[in-house]
């Protein structure tokens, strides 16, 4: 990864199912929606938060659990429903005076690709989709759901010169 690139980035776009979650919803006896999160992933949202990179949400989707996960990891900006995500994107960008090259965003299937296409720098994991596979400019080695965003965030911090700081602060 360029860290020329990487340092401009501002803002970390993920999508959930499939990226902070392995893409599998299980649905309770009684309606409830059941997702999982890896613990690593938040970690590593929170580490780029205090490099003072904003992470948010974008989701085709609307669920309660993502709303709540976003809250315990300080996540302030989630957009739910949207099936447009380069759109979400844009509209991220136009409200904090930004750019699409100063933003980062990670998807895993074919809504993702135009907002992966367009970001400074698109991101996808392990198991994407064979077209976002070819499109992204980095890719975990990862599966979603099973630590792809804390590998990208580390993957980022890195790039930038921040990571062995910030690991440094948890010794």
């Amino acid at each position: 990864m360029n860290p020329d690139t990487a340092r401009d980035i501002r803002l970390l776009a993920l999508d959930v199912d499939g990226v902070l979650t392995d893409g599998r919803i299980t649905y309770g006896n009684d309606g409830e929606e059941l997702k999982s999160f890896n613990i690593k992933d938040g970690l590593g949202i929170k580490l780029m938060q205090r490099a003072g990179v904003e992470v948010s949400i974008i989701t085709g989707r609307q669920s309660h659990i993502v709303e709540r996960r976003a809250r315990e990891l300080g996540i302030e900006t989630i957009i739910q429903g949207r099936e447009d995500k380069l759109s979400a994107l844009q509209e991220l960008c136009d409200a904090r005076g930004l750019e699409l090259n100063q933003c980062a965003y990670m998807g895993d299937d074919l809504p993702d690709l135009a907002a992966v296409n367009a970001a400074g720098i698109g991101m996808t994991v392990a198991d994407a989709s064979p077209v976002l596979l070819a499109s992204a400019d980095w890719r975990s080695s990862q599966r979603g759901g099973d630590g792809a965003v804390r590998e990208a965030c580390d993957t980022l911090l890195y790039a930038r010169g921040q990571l062995e700081a910030l690991e440094a602060t948890f010794k």
